[in-house]
């Protein structure tokens, strides 16, 4: 008995020397150091009630240590974020850190550390300078949920696209089969031994069909940054249309040799953007357009034309070729960094707002349109009928009730206007948030008079002097710590000139 457990002790503390033996002859490679998981502690926006944000969040993903000191991940794993903190691969440590920049419409953050100490051990990736091939070979690293050590996946490059990643923004987009589930986003996908791009999105459950941000994007983002600031990517947000129908060719009077992509509409509609309504878009630079407004790009590729924009470096016009009215012409058209859009995307942003006797009032973006509950369906109300459209005029936005009347007797007998949009203050068309803001400040008539747009919804008149009597009880009687946002506050309180 005693020379069997000797034997066996002799057994384990062979095999424990040889574990031993095998942890130091394979240390954690580059790609593991280098590999972080970030925990996110977010207060996401309340759209129906902005005056108060979301219950905290915790939320997980993963991000690669980048030149500079700094950690790159995707922008929604730390949108929001009150907190983060970063760890590093079998470390039980976590380090606090900052967003640095954030870009939600391309989907990328850089994140920088209180203790920039971490960054002796763990070095920064390598990245390609070229996208990958079809069918190369692609591994996967991250956090994924379900676990909490480092996982790795393999698979291949299946498809390459230019497509939309919000609204506002596009840019290509790596399809790949290696496993993607929460948790990856953020992480890098490798072919051989440098970063093809970052895990952002995955489509449907279990389908293994997930989505990478190429380091093209990756680049340009970085380099947008590196002034302080992130402008954006620039664009053409002119309407086009495909070229492929026999009827529109004839329409407009092409020969049978002109391909290319069609301007539907042009926007926007100003002085400097030489593209008109019917011209077709032939060539970008020296790369022709096909019928369906795709170019060729090399290692097999077919993509939007309006990816070659990007390839243009950073200037503010395209050189376009365009066929108008049966003539060659050669413009420079105007990019813009930003879509104008009257009701914006301002992920990343808290909305404004304003309260004023029982109404709240916000700007409609469209986080209000997905979030509030809205009354305004087919009633004519230009939160439904004017969406996607730009604004009218520089400033324009629709002001909307955000919420139910708080309740008070200031609103007897009149419905519930929640989303309905206003039109007019005692007459007077409201421009915008900070227009209504000032009518309200200035206004010394008996009465005030709400008149939404749209049919169907009753107009509200209230005293004005009881209004503003009610509007520190109302606040106090629902926990609403403050009348407005910070930047409607300066404005109520500012002396009109």
């Amino acid at each position: 008995m005693a020379l069997t457990l000797v034997a066996s002790l002799m057994i384990a503390a062979s095999c424990l020397r040889g574990q031993a033996a095998d942890v130091a002859a394979n240390p954690a490679t580059p790609v593991e150091q280098s590999v972080v998981k970030i925990f996110a502690t977010s207060r996401q926006p309340d759209y129906y009630r902005p005056w108060q944000k979301q219950a905290p969040r915790e939320g997980t993903g993963t991000g690669i240590v980048i030149e500079g000191r700094r950690i790159l991940t995707s922008a929604h794993v730390v949108l929001y974020a009150s907190q983060i903190q970063v760890q590093a691969h079998q470390s039980g440590d976590k380090l606090s850190a900052q967003i640095e920049y954030l870009a939600p419409g391309i989907d990328l953050a850089v994140l920088k550390l209180d203790d920039e100490s971490f960054f002796k051990d763990h070095p920064a990736l390598p990245r390609t300078s070229r996208l990958p091939l079809i069918k190369d070979t692609v591994m996967a690293y991250g956090y994924p949920a379900g676990g909490t050590s480092l996982s790795i996946t393999k698979g291949i490059v299946s498809r390459i696209e230019y497509l939309g990643y919000s609204s506002s923004v596009s840019g290509l987009r790596i399809q790949i089969d290696a496993a993607i589930n929460p948790g990856n986003s953020g992480g890098p996908a490798l072919v051989g031994d440098k970063v093809v791009g970052l895990a952002f999105q995955r489509l449907g459950r279990g389908d293994n069909i997930g989505y990478i941000i190429p380091t093209e994007e990756i680049e340009l983002f970085l380099e947008d940054v590196k002034d302080g600031t992130y402008d954006g990517k620039p664009a053409l947000y002119d309407d086009l249309q495909n070229l492929t129908n026999p009827a529109l060719r004839a329409y407009l009077k092409l020969d049978k040799t002109v391909e290319g992509i069609v301007v539907s509409s042009n926007q926007p509609v100003t002085p400097d953007n030489p593209l008109r309504a019917w011209d077709v878009i032939t060539r970008v630079g020296d790369e022709s357009i096909d019928n369906e407004g795709m170019i060729k790009v090399g290692n097999g590729l077919r993509l939007q034309f309006l990816y070659h924009l990007q390839r243009l470096g950073s200037r503010d016009t395209a050189p376009l070729t365009v066929v108008r009215s049966g003539k060659v012409e050669r413009i420079d058209a105007p990019l813009l960094r930003k879509r104008k859009q009257l009701m914006p995307d301002i992920r990343g942003e808290y909305p404004s707002y304003f309260i004023y006797g029982p109404m709240s009032f916000v700007a409609v973006s469209t986080g209000f349109l997905s979030n509030a509950p809205l009354t305004a369906s087919a009633n004519g109300d230009p939160i439904i009928t004017r969406r996607g459209d730009a604004p009218a005029f520089d400033g324009e936005q629709l002001v909307a009730i955000s919420a139910p009347f708080f309740p008070h007797r200031l609103a007897k007998g009149y419905p519930n206007p929640l989303g309905r949009s206003i039109k007019r203050l005692n007459s007077v068309e409201v421009r915008n948030l900070r227009h209504l803001v000032e009518l309200l400040r200035d206004n010394r008539d008996e009465f005030l008079v709400f008149e939404f747009a749209g049919r169907g919804a009753d107009t509200l008149v209230f005293s004005r002097k009881e209004c503003q009597d009610a509007t520190e009880e109302i606040l106090a009687d629902n926990n609403v710590r403050a009348q407005a946002s910070s930047d409607l506050m300066r404005v109520w309180k500012t002396t009109a000139p």
